[in-house]
């Protein structure tokens, strides 16, 4: 009766550890929500998106008011007080006197200013335009780079739970080796010789297991790193996967697609075109601008009333000489386009490598696959093979040994292969600008539920 109960209990826990193992998509939504750098990303994203309005501005009209309000208080104290300056229609002399100088003087002025030709507004203007664009263009660069670096990470730390995995296994398959050599050397069958092998590949394997899971530990921190949290139990590859090949089978359309739509490419296009617009800004600053003036002021003074003006007109500017400033200026610009031209080619090129050697990794790394997959079947037939030798006096340790080595190492060369391909598979959807987060679905059901 309690081995059914017992059963059913070791059964709950294990459906509870799989339930509890986030697979590649659970990763990536964290990674979205936590990732420092693409948080920085969205925040330049959303600094360039005001662009358009900045250059916008510069071409509407510009409203302003002033004013002051003063109180002045004194005085007047002629020269000649105390003397007869006149007399009043009684002829009565009138002498001069001190006398009060106080006023209260109240000016408000709104004034409007619209500019009607300036050249260099406009292509500021323009500019800005291509700034947003490029913005855009580099977050969802941004965008492709969390992938990417997502599942490199995820993989990363699948791959070192292997090599982990495959060094105890390899531990305790030389642990019983190294048993079966005492006891066969206490019995006399055996030599010396094949205890002193065994003990050296067990004390290998041992070295080999800490530094395993020294590495399982960095990889995990760099896990931790872009999803902001220590990361749980990972799904893992499913046994005997079938990784789909590239779609078109051909490198050329992949390489043509990253020299148009690889958002750095993109990105350096909007560069040379902002360059572009910048000769033109700077040489626009040798032509004359207009503006429209419109303004209205108020003017209250206590002594002589108020004034009330309104005036309207337009307002031009003809730069004549400058020191050679606006020369130099656009002599800098066409250096800078120049430059910009060039990182735009270096930048195409980058990515159309790029592209071909993720085309051609994914390639190899499905042949190997298929050629790893063989080595397995055989290293198996191998082991199987000298385990049985060995139990009959046809073999000896060391052939069982050699034999469990190259099993394991078949193993974890064809895991990291699996893994390599899956990769290069994404970086060549980013190096063609095609990749989206629905790509991340086909790999996530690779993985082991």
């Amino acid at each position: 009766m309690q081995r059914p109960l017992i059963a059913v209990l070791i059964t709950s826990a294990f459906l509870t550890l799989n339930a509890q193992a986030a697979d590649l998509l659970q990763v990536y939504q964290q990674a979205l929500a936590n990732d420092a750098t693409y948080a920085s990303a969205r925040s330049s994203v959303e600094a360039g998106r005001e662009r358009i309005t900045q250059g916008r501005s510069g071409l509407l009209p510009v409203i302003s008011a002033s004013g002051s309000n003063t109180r002045n208080t004194g005085d007047v104290t002629p020269f000649n007080v105390g003397q007869q300056i006149d007399t009043n229609i009684l002829g009565q002399p009138i002498y001069a006197t001190k006398r009060d100088a106080d006023n209260h003087n109240n000016i408000y002025t709104v004034a409007l200013a619209q500019p009607l030709f300036n050249l260099s507004l406009w292509q500021t203007y323009q500019q800005s335009k291509l700034a947003q664009a490029q913005a855009e263009a580099t977050f969802a660069q941004a965008r492709l780079d969390l992938i990417t670096r997502v599942a490199q990470a995820y993989f990363d730390v699948l791959t070192a739970q292997d090599n982990l995995t495959s060094t105890q296994a390899q531990k305790v398959a030389t642990t019983e080796q190294l048993a079966s050599a005492k006891r066969n050397f206490e019995v006399g069958t055996q030599t010396i010789t094949d205890t002193h092998e065994a003990q050296a590949a067990y004390d290998l394997v041992v070295a080999q297991e800490f530094a395993a899971i020294n590495d399982l530990d960095n990889k995990r921190a760099a896990l931790q790193v872009i999803i902001g949290q220590t990361p749980g139990e990972l799904a893992p590859l499913r046994a005997g996967v079938t990784i789909a090949a590239p779609e078109p089978a051909a490198v050329d359309p992949w390489i043509s697609s990253a020299e148009d739509q690889n958002f750095a490419v993109i990105s350096a296009q909007l560069s040379l075109e902002i360059a572009k617009r910048e000769i033109a800004r700077n040489r626009a600053n040798h032509l004359p601008t207009a503006n429209l003036i419109a303004q209205t002021q108020h003017n209250s003074v206590t002594a002589s009333g108020t004034t009330k003006t309104n005036s309207i007109g337009v307002t031009w500017n003809i730069p004549i000489f400058n020191g050679f400033a606006i020369t130099s200026k656009v002599r800098e610009t066409i250096a800078l386009e120049d430059k910009a031209r060039n990182d735009l080619e270096s930048t195409k090129r980058l990515a159309s490598q790029n592209a071909r050697q993720a085309f051609l990794g994914m390639n190899s790394g499905l042949a190997q696959v298929k050629a790893l997959e063989a080595a397995e079947l055989s290293s198996k037939s191998s082991l199987d093979s000298n385990k049985l030798g060995y139990q009959v006096g046809v073999r000896i340790n060391i052939d069982v040994l050699n034999a469990q080595r190259q099993l394991y190492a078949t193993q974890r060369d064809l895991s990291r292969a699996r893994y390599d391909t899956i990769m290069n598979g994404l970086r060549l959807r980013s190096a063609a600008g095609t990749l989206k987060e629905e790509d991340l679905a086909p790999v996530n059901a690779l993985l082991a539920r």
